[in-house]
């Protein structure tokens, strides 16, 4: 029989959802409208990086403003999460699907974070955003990418 460690308990408890987050290559769009007619998905919400909060240290590209920077689509009873990539980032068939995670504990959040580093390597490093206390991206030893974030409010 394998017992659980406190660490994988507490962490099992906390994480809210996992989810599909396809990330694709200035097409985003074009999935969702392909997936709202084939899958009879709806559109929850979208966000292109024009639209998102400007950083005055760093200028978005034009090429980069209507590329989608998020999109929440409900498919049944599951979640599916689409984004494009930012220009010039790299992108093939095979590494465009990720998991996002989402916990409710920016704690839970970097525990969980750092235990998927281990022989990894980091995306992004976990730090605050916009919408979320803790957010940050690492690909594990196996080539699998998370996404990991805290709900905001929490």
């Amino acid at each position: 029989m394998v017992r659980k460690s406190e660490n994988q308990r507490s962490c099992s408890q906390m994480i809210l959802r996992i989810n599909p987050y396809l990330m694709l290559d200035g097409n985003a769009r074009e999935a969702i409208q392909f997936y709202e007619k084939a899958l009879n998905a709806k559109v929850i919400g979208i966000q292109t990086f024009g639209e998102m909060p400007q950083n005055p240290e760093f200028s978005l590209p034009a090429e980069a403003r209507d590329r989608i920077a998020h999109a929440l689509l409900k498919i049944g009873e599951s979640d599916l999460m689409i984004s494009d990539t930012f220009p010039g980032q790299p992108t093939q068939k095979g590494n465009h699907v990720t998991i996002c995670i989402t916990t409710n504990d920016p704690r839970t959040t970097k525990n969980i974070y750092e235990a998927l580093q281990e022989g990894g390597q980091v995306g992004m490093p976990l730090q605050e955003t916009f919408w979320s206390p803790a957010y940050g991206i690492v690909t594990d030893k196996f080539g699998v990418t998370f996404h990991i974030t805290t709900e905001s409010g929490s």
